[in-house]
C-alpha cells in the first residue's frame, strides 16, 4: 500500500494495466500475450478500403495495444506512443506556429532544456522560463501570443512541485492555451494530471513505465479530441514511431509497474530519511519528506513517490562528488532513472551539462548536488553502500 501520508491510489490500477488493451479476444489466436506484429504494411480489400491497419507509420496493432493501456492508466481517452520522450516533446511543439510563445518551468530535464533553448527557438517559437512553484510568475509571463505552458512536476533535478490544478486554472482563463505536464519522475501509478486539468501529459517511457532499462519511448496522453487528433496526424507525418518490439516490451512492463512502483517509493523513502541523517550530508531533497517545502503539496496532489531524490554532498563540490562516485558498488553511475537498478549522476556536468552555468547556479544544481534513483534492491544493502561511499568521500 502507498504512503498514508499521500492520497489513496486507484484501487484497480494493478488490473487495468495487465488486462487494458491485451484482450485475447482481438487475436485470431486468442493469445492471452499480444503478438509482436512486425509487419509494416497490411493487405487491403480496394484501393484505400482497409480492414484497421494499411502502413507500419500510420499504425500497429503492437502499438494500439500499448497505447490503450497507457491511456487506461493515465485516466486518458487518448494514447500516443513515440521513439523517445523527446520525440513526442517534438511533436507537441509542432502543435505550435512560427511566433508563438510558451512558459515552461525553470527547472526541467536538460534534454527538454536544449530544445527548446536550441531548436524550438529556430522554429520561431519563443519560450520564457519562470519558476512555477509560484503560479503568479506563470500568470505574469503570459502573453498574447502565448500558446503552451509546460512543467515539470517533481523537477528534474532539484525535486520542486508545481501546484498542477492552479497552472492549468490561469491556462483556463485563456482559449488559446494548452497544457502539458511532463510526468515521467512520478509514472502513471503516482500522479495523474489529467484529473488536475491539464490537457496533456507527457512520458519519458524509457524511465519508470518500462522500468527495465532496455528500451527509448516516449508517450503522450489526453482527453482533448482536436488535441488528439492533431497528434496523431502529427505522429504520421512525423513519423517518430516506436518499432513493435519495444511496444512489446513497454505493455509486459506496464504489468508489473504498480508493484515495482511501490517497492520504488519504499525504498527512496527508506534512503531519504537516513541520508537526512547523515554528517556528510548538507541537504535531502524528497517531497516525502516533512522537510520538503512542498511536502503538503505532493500529499494533496500525488498517490506517493517514486524513487527519485537529490541530495547535496557536504563541501558542495566536484572533488567530494568525484570520491563518492568512486566508492559505489550497488549503485550505479548512469544518466537515465526508474529501471530497476539503482542509479546515480552529478547532474552539473551529466544530464544538465548543457545548461547555461548561471541557470544552473540560479538553480541550484552544484557540483555536489548528486540525484539518485533507487532501484528494487534490497534497502539495506542501499543504505550501506552510500555510507560506506559518503564516509570515504568527505572526511568527518
Amino acid at each position: 500500500m502507498a504512503d498514508p501520508a499521500f492520497l489513496s491510489n486507484d484501487s484497480n490500477f494493478s488490473t487495468r494495466a495487465i488486462h487494458e488493451g491485451s484482450e485475447p479476444e482481438q487475436w485470431n489466436s486468442m493469445a492471452v500475450v499480444p503478438p509482436i506484429s512486425l509487419a509494416t504494411t497490411f493487405k487491403q480489400f480496394g484501393p484505400a478500403d482497409f480492414k484497421e491497419f494499411e502502413y507500419g507509420r500510420s499504425g500497429n496493432p503492437t502499438r494500439n495495444c500499448l497505447e490503450k493501456c497507457l491511456a487506461s492508466l493515465e485516466n486518458a481517452k487518448y494514447g500516443l506512443t513515440f521513439a523517445s520522450g523527446l520525440a513526442a516533446t517534438t511533436t507537441i511543439t509542432h502543435l505550435l506556429s512560427n511566433g508563438d510563445h510558451v512558459v515552461s518551468m525553470d527547472d526541467l530535464y536538460g534534454g527538454t532544456n536544449r530544445f527548446f533553448r536550441q531548436v524550438a527557438s529556430r522554429m520561431g517559437i519563443e519560450v520564457s522560463f519562470v519558476d512555477a512553484v509560484n503560479v503568479m510568475n506563470v500568470e505574469s509571463a503570459i502573453r498574447p501570443n502565448t500558446r503552451m505552458i509546460w512543467i515539470e512536476t517533481p523537477t528534474n533535478p532539484t525535486l520542486k512541485l508545481v501546484d498542477i490544478a492552479a497552472i492549468t486554472e490561469v491556462a483556463k482563463k485563456h482559449k488559446d492555451i494548452f497544457t502539458v505536464v511532463d510526468n515521467t519522475f512520478m509514472s502513471s501509478y503516482f500522479q495523474r494530471p489529467l484529473t488536475l486539468g491539464a490537457d496533456l501529459v507527457l512520458h519519458s517511457c524509457t524511465k519508470y513505465l518500462n522500468g527495465h532499462s532496455d528500451v527509448i519511448m516516449g508517450a503522450i496522453l489526453t482527453n482533448r479530441d482536436d488535441l488528439h487528433g492533431r497528434l496523431r496526424y502529427l505522429q504520421n507525418a512525423l513519423g517518430p514511431v516506436p518499432s513493435p518490439f519495444d511496444c512489446y516490451l513497454v505493455n509486459r512492463s506496464l504489468k508489473t509497474l504498480a508493484v515495482r512502483m511501490e517497492q520504488h517509493m519504499k525504498n527512496g523513502l527508506a534512503v531519504a530519511k537516513f541520508l537526512e541523517k547523515h554528517p556528510s550530508v548538507e541537504k535531502v531533497i524528497h517531497p516525502g519528506l516533512p522537510s520538503h517545502p512542498q511536502h503538503d503539496l505532493a500529499k494533496r496532489q500525488c498517490y506517493g513517490h517514486s524513487g527519485m531524490l537529490s541530495f547535496y554532498i557536504k563541501g558542495n563540490n566536484l572533488e567530494a562528488s568525484k570520491k563518492f562516485f568512486k566508492q559505489l558498488k550497488v549503485f550505479t553511475l548512469a544518466e537515465s532513472l526508474g529501471g530497476f537498478e539503482s542509479l546515480c549522476e552529478l547532474p552539473s556536468v551529466m544530464t544538465h551539462a548543457s545548461l547555461p552555468q548561471e541557470d544552473r547556479d540560479k538553480l541550484g544544481i552544484t557540483d555536489g548536488l548528486i540525484r539518485i534513483s533507487c532501484g528494487l534492491e534490497s534497502s539495506e544493502d542501499l543504505i550501506k553502500d552510500l555510507d560506506k561511499a559518503l564516509r570515504s568521500a568527505v572526511q568527518q
